[in-house]
């Protein structure tokens, strides 16, 4: 029988403060078929490692072959091994929540294929996310700056402001010129645009968003003009040919002066820490959270939302957490790459950080079959440890649950400022298709 606090976190609307969503049009017109919403998210990777080759993935997740069942049939002997992985137990309540599919065989698989397609109408994106999923909102980083309402749910889907080029040091130039109208020139036109692109998408962001962890280490520290002005010289003269030196002084300092700019305009900034996705490529100096710390004291009144607990250094994410008022620790993407880790992330930050810190729930995925699916397994995982909690007599369950509210829900609509934003965004929609008399004139 459920209790009380498993009901609760069933029936409570939950922030979703990570997503890689496809816009509406992308999903409807060019959207997944049956086996890409089933195992185009994270999975891939755990089929590769248990075995399958790189080439029966991609023919897996290739929508221009009908032959669903050869498909499927190239990694089936790898899925059978990563069906209890946290990437696979998503996978399958992808299957049971959307398509009803107690067990993917190549006969149900080509069963649900028509249920599929009438998920691919225009709504169906919001339903699925709104009302299956029960999300309150999500937040998406779709990898570019401007940030704009999206007229398919313009309080629903928010979008973060992309600052990954120049925390990497390979500021886009000729975009940032084409959206800015300014071109870069020295150190002087960079900063004029970075001001310009917060002047034109800071009110509709909901965030700042790097991951450049994939790409150079978190490692951050202070860099006068003089330096970044002879680093950006030579990334202009031959972007190809900066060394990693120019790259790394360049990058601080953009990164730098985007979180002053965050600061300026309230924003969050959203930092991916720890783990990679994919496969055979992670170089672990690179990500754990605790080589923030420099840039976390160097700005006291800036918001750092640290993604993905830092896994596996998740301890250090704890630490900062505990230590920095600034600091706020994201669950997303967590419950799926490690599920019984996450859970114990979520017992031992109770019980050393405070409890507005910590955010419940990201999905971190491109369908929304995938979101919901993300979305239920985070309900489960969350469910097992504060029950926990409350079975090993740490917490009653009224506290139990009322932890559950702060962390699904609570705790980002305090962080990311979420009422004002959703009549901002209101706002702007309307002002982007006019009243209903301006469009009948």
């Amino acid at each position: 029988m459920a209790t009380d606090l498993a009901l609760h976190i069933e029936a409570t609307r939950m922030v979703d403060s990570h997503e890689h969503l496809r816009k509406e049009t992308e999903y409807v017109e060019q959207g997944p078929d049956i086996l890409q919403s089933l195992f185009q998210n994270y999975v891939p990777a755990d089929l590769v490692v248990a075995g399958a080759s790189p080439q029966a993935v991609d023919d897996l997740l290739d929508g221009s072959n009908p032959d669903l069942r050869a498909r499927f049939a190239g990694v089936q002997q790898a899925w059978d091994a990563v069906r209890h992985t946290g990437y696979g137990e998503a996978v399958q309540l992808i299957a049971r929540e959307i398509y009803a599919l107690d067990e993917l065989t190549p006969e149900t698989i080509e069963r649900a294929q028509a249920k599929h397609e009438r998920l691919r109408q225009p709504g169906e994106r919001l339903r699925l996310l709104r009302d299956v999923a029960l999300l309150d909102h999500v937040q998406t980083d779709d990898f570019v700056r401007p940030c704009l309402p999206d007229a398919s749910g313009p309080d629903f889907f928010f979008y973060d402001l992309s600052w990954l080029n120049f925390c990497d040091g390979t500021p886009d130039v000729e975009p940032l010129a084409q959206e800015t109208g300014i071109e870069v020139t020295d150190l002087a036109t960079l900063k004029a645009v970075m001001h310009k692109t917060f002047e034109l998408n800071a009110a509709a962001a909901i965030a700042v968003k790097s991951q450049h962890a994939y790409d150079r280490t978190l490692q951050w520290q202070e860099r006068e003009d003089a330096e970044a002005e002879r680093a950006l010289a030579n990334y202009l003269r031959d972007p190809h040919a900066v060394d990693e030196a120019d790259r790394l002084c360049l990058g601080d300092w953009c990164w730098a002066r985007g979180v002053e700019l965050a600061i300026e305009y309230d924003l969050p900034f959203k930092l991916h820490t720890g783990y990679y996705a994919g496969h055979s490529r992670m170089p672990v100096a690179r990500i754990p959270a605790g080589h923030l710390a420099p840039l976390l004291a160097h700005y006291p009144q800036a918001r750092f939302v640290l993604m993905h607990i830092a896994y596996p250094y998740s301890d250090e994410l704890v630490a900062l957490a505990k230590h920095y008022p600034n600091v706020y620790a994201d669950l997303c993407w967590a419950w799926s790459i490690d599920p019984f880790s996450a859970a114990l992330f979520v017992r031992r930050f109770i019980h050393a950080a405070p409890a507005n810190k910590l955010f419940a729930f990201g999905g971190d995925t491109g369908w929304p079959t995938a979101s919901v699916a993300y979305a239920h397994q985070a309900r489960r995982w969350l469910t097992r440890a504060l029950q926990a909690e409350v079975d090993e007599g740490l917490l009653c369950e009224a506290d139990a649950i009322a932890l559950a509210t702060r962390v699904m829900r609570a705790n980002q609509y305090a962080c990311f400022h979420v009422d004002e934003k959703k009549q901002t965004l209101l706002q702007l929609h309307q002002e982007a298709v006019g009243s209903p008399e301006d469009r009948h004139q």
